[in-house]
């Protein structure tokens, strides 16, 4: 009996585990979790829980993302935002991407309805906050216009895309009518 109860627990471990590897504390105080990447060497930004709607909302106000972090005494880069990261975020006014960030994953900032500003460094364009109407002129230098960073904005009306830019996301623009 001690061992059937002892697999069972074991089985459900992995069902209450959190998708996060660990949860850091910015010197504003703000709770940022991360997973971490390249064989643990660097961290991507992610969600708390074990999915994206666990936590509703878990990320609200600004968010500055460290380009590096110390835990346990060691410094990891920051160079990534995971899929779903800040998703459903309704009260997220904005996010501050350190140039050390290479990559966003998918559905990065979908629902996040309070964005105020676009978000983007100096090579990435994320995400363009709904609603959003007229022209918009993504800034020189960026190099990636990623996967749904334009998603919805229906009062858009033209983007001017610089030279740099060499890769377009899927769906950058979908639901812009």
């Amino acid at each position: 009996m001690k061992k059937q109860l002892l697999l069972l627990v074991l089985m459900l471990l992995p069902m209450v585990a959190s998708a996060h590897d660990i949860a850091v504390q910015n010197a504003d105080g703000k709770t940022i979790y991360y997973n971490y990447i390249n064989d643990g060497k660097e961290l991507a930004v992610t969600y708390r829980g074990p999915s994206y709607n666990t936590y509703s909302n878990e990320y609200t106000g600004s968010i500055v993302i460290p380009e590096s972090v110390i835990y346990n005494n060691v410094t990891y880069s920051v160079t990534s935002i995971g899929g779903n990261a800040f998703r459903d975020c309704y009260s997220l006014t904005s996010v501050t991407i350190p140039n050390s960030v290479a990559s966003i994953g998918s559905y990065a900032f979908e629902g996040c309805s309070g964005l105020t500003s676009p978000v983007y460094n100096s090579t990435l364009f994320a995400y363009l906050p709904i609603p959003f109407s007229g022209s918009y002129s993504i800034p020189d230098g960026i190099k990636v216009i990623y996967s749904s960073a334009f998603y919805g904005c229906s009062g858009l009306t033209s983007v001017t895309i610089p030279n740099s830019v060499t890769s377009i996301g899927s769906e950058a623009f979908s639901y812009c009518i």
